[in-house]
């Protein structure tokens, strides 16, 4: 029969044995701390800490989905708009995110949130509404150069929503509106030069071949006999009164 203190020997044992044992999986680090020293980083798999002399703390090197909280920015044309967006990062440097700052998610978070009123509040509202592309990439290096001494690497950074009141939706609604009108008119404006500019041509060259400006007066009447109308308008040539007034003129005056 086993004594008592044995037994208790027996249990500290197979205790200290089991709060020694540490199996990291294969995204995960193991820092470890000796007498409160920075010793090494470990993992992944089957370590040994030695209890009362290690310590040893957890992290993740998976990527990381941040939502940034809805942020009230003034763009630089004075314009109130609230913007969030989601930012991807991941640790790359284990001993530099745990030791270079107390908590690296809120750390990415509380930057990524001034870094965001900070770059969209240098530009004005049609350049966040049509270059998410540029302003995503210029937050994304502001963010990976801030966040390199933790350690840290900002994949991407992407805009969700850019929520305008319903006053400055109405006003670019009448701004679109006016441009389309704008562009219509313009159109319309090119139509009427180019046409006018056709009909120069064609004006010049039948002038120049009297047979070409009697074939066109025939295609005309061909034209106005084929509508279905009681009343056909025929119209005369000007040769025709140019004769009629020279030979007018050559007459003998009583």
């Amino acid at each position: 029969m086993i004594e008592y203190p044995l037994y208790t020997f027996i249990i500290l044992v197979v205790l200290l044995f089991a709060s020694a044992v540490k199996i990291l999986r294969e995204y995960e680090r193991g820092v470890v701390f000796l007498l409160g020293r920075f010793w090494k980083v470990k993992g992944p798999g089957f370590i040994i800490i030695i209890p009362g002399i290690q310590q040893m703390v957890r992290v993740d090197l998976r990527t990381i989905v941040m939502d940034v909280p809805s942020q009230d920015v003034i763009s630089r044309d004075n314009v109130s708009v609230e913007v969030n967006a989601v930012v991807y990062f991941r640790v790359v440097d284990p001993e530099k995110a745990i030791i270079q700052v107390e908590d690296f998610y809120m750390a990415t978070s509380q930057l990524a949130q001034t870094t965001l009123r900070s770059v969209l509040g240098q530009h004005e509202l049609d350049e966040m509404l049509a270059e998410r592309d540029r302003l995503n990439a210029d937050i994304q290096g502001i963010l990976d150069q801030q966040t390199d001494a933790w350690g840290i690497k900002v994949i991407n950074v992407e805009i969700k929503h850019v929520d305008l009141n319903e006053t400055m939706v109405r006003a670019i609604a009448q701004q679109a509106e006016a441009e389309r009108a704008r562009r219509a008119k313009v159109i319309h404006a090119e139509g009427e030069l180019q046409a006018s500019e056709k009909l120069l041509q064609a004006a010049t060259t039948l002038s120049k071949q009297s047979q070409a400006l009697q074939l066109r007066y025939l295609q005309t009447l061909t034209e106005i006999a084929s509508e279905r109308t009681n009343t056909i308008v025929f119209p005369l040539p000007m040769e025709l009164f140019d004769k009629l007034l020279s030979s007018d003129d050559k007459a003998p005056s009583e």
